[in-house]
């Protein structure tokens, strides 16, 4: 089903947003067969509960959606979701009941509910249509819907389908759609170009590793965009065992929310100059893999001691951040599946982040409260530098310990960001179980609140 809102000139059918305590009230003008209709059909408003009410003729003249308590929907995201997921196929028009503060969040969970991945097999979403409210941005909804289903399909697809060629193809066709341009290192062009850590980590693979990179824009501030693309992560010699490897398809994880977020950019024409940076490898064994004691020199010309060859993914990133700090840009982006120290912290849903700016900081909290994508701001913590100064090269990719890894790992990128404002997260991007607007598997985490954010934050 396309993630868009019907066309607000087809037939529509009226549907009540009804909060659990608002329910007494709502239904106290009304006749005598629309209460009795309710009352027969035990609807109490609980969130995700829904009714079509019947008129004369016995066809359906309006249709109710249950928003549950105050409480409830604090323990939920994209709540009038549930009741998209419910209502049979048809276009539906909010006659009440649903608030403006609320209305563009409800409105894209609503969108989302229609998402599905089929590209192996053919899956049912939601195909209840939603003409939009007025008031509500509904190019900006249907931008961002289309963007979180990027992201979404890009980590969902297994690893014999998404390797760094098809992570290449992705980024290119987004640059065609939009006009950009598009230039990948590849293989051994890496070494000549000096990315030797990009090399070093996907050398060992049958797909050759690359820096993909796509530019856009010739006025306003400078945005990089750097994202993880470790298209499959076996450890490297360090093995993961099968348990720890089961979902590393997803360890690209970091790319796709990138694209997400420039698929925003580029759809609304955001006034930047942006730059996206995609590191795309595998990380896999073979005899030319590099080991753990290896020491690797980096772009920026620190050089790193190996003791961990699935701490990989800051390696990539390494390289593609010394990469942008070079042109000095008003502000650099990682995003990356980095540890899962920050899913102990944090937990799946909500995505750390790592700055130094106190202002871009606070302006990305409000963004990510105000649209339901829930950051956490993590610290850069001086006093632990130390942990990752192995003494025998610059830097330690792993340090022993075990402490404050999500920390420490962002520490270890900042030492390749020394010009321009830096912003880190260390993401998830995966969604356990079922919910609504959100299905099993792949999601974005940050860009929709960065996207809310980037005018304030670029000044």
């Amino acid at each position: 089903m396309p993630l868009s809102f019907a066309d607000p000139s087809a037939p529509a059918l009226p549907l009540h947003v009804i909060e659990q305590e608002a329910l007494e009230e709502w239904q106290a003008d009304r006749p005598e067969q629309v209460r009795g209709w309710i009352a027969a059909n035990r609807f109490t408003g609980a969130l995700g509960q829904v009714l079509l009410v019947p008129g004369e003729d016995g066809a359906p003249e309006m249709a109710l959606a249950g928003y549950g308590t105050p409480s409830a929907r604090a323990r939920k995201r994209f709540c009038l979701a549930a009741a998209a997921e419910k209502l049979p196929e048809g276009s539906y028009r909010i006659a009440s009941g649903l608030s403006a503060d609320v209305a563009a969040v409800e409105c894209f969970g609503w969108l989302m509910s229609g998402y599905a991945f089929d590209r192996y097999k053919e899956q049912s979403p939601a195909k209840a249509r939603l003409v939009a409210p007025e008031g509500v941005d509904a190019a900006r909804i249907e931008a961002q819907a289309a963007a979180e289903a990027l992201t979404r399909d890009l980590v969902n697809t297994p690893a014999a389908d998404m390797g760094p060629d098809a992570l290449q193809a992705a980024v290119e066709e987004l640059a065609r759609e939009f006009g950009a341009d598009c230039e990948t290192i590849r293989g051994e062009d890496l070494l000549a170009r000096n990315f030797p850590m990009i090399h070093a980590v996907g050398r060992a693979a049958e797909a050759a590793p690359r820096l993909v990179e796509l530019k856009h824009g010739d006025k306003g501030p400078k945005l990089t965009l750097v994202g993880k693309g470790v298209c499959f992560d076996t450890g490297g010699l360090d093995l993961k065992p099968a348990s720890a490897m089961g979902l590393m398809k997803k360890d690209m994880g970091g790319a796709a929310n990138v694209l997400g977020l420039a698929r925003m950019i580029l759809a609304l024409g955001l006034e930047v100059r942006l730059r996206v940076l995609i590191p795309a490898v595998e990380n896999a064994v073979a005899g030319n893999a590099f080991r753990p004691g290896d020491i690797l020199t980096s772009r920026k010309g620190l050089t790193v001691e190996i003791n961990n060859t699935d701490a990989e993914g800051r390696l990539v990133l390494a390289d593609a951040l010394a990469l942008a700090d070079e042109d000095e840009p008003d502000l650099v982006i990682s995003m990356a599946t980095l540890t899962g120290a920050a899913r102990v912290a944090v937990g799946p849903d909500i995505a750390p982040f790592y700055t130094d700016d106190d202002r871009a900081a606070q302006a990305l909290s409000a963004a990510a409260a105000k649209v339901a994508d829930p950051v956490w701001r993590m610290p850069f913590h001086e006093p632990y530098e130390a942990m990752i100064e192995p003494g025998i090269a610059d830097l330690d990719n792993a340090p022993s310990g075990g402490f404050a890894g999500s920390i420490t790992a962002a520490l270890f990128l900042r030492r390749f960001v020394s010009t321009s404002r830096y912003m880190h997260f260390d993401i998830y991007s995966w969604n356990q179980s079922k919910a609504p607007g959100r299905s099993k598997g792949g999601f974005g985490q940050g860009p929709r609140a960065l996207f809310e954010a980037l005018p304030e934050m670029l000044g």
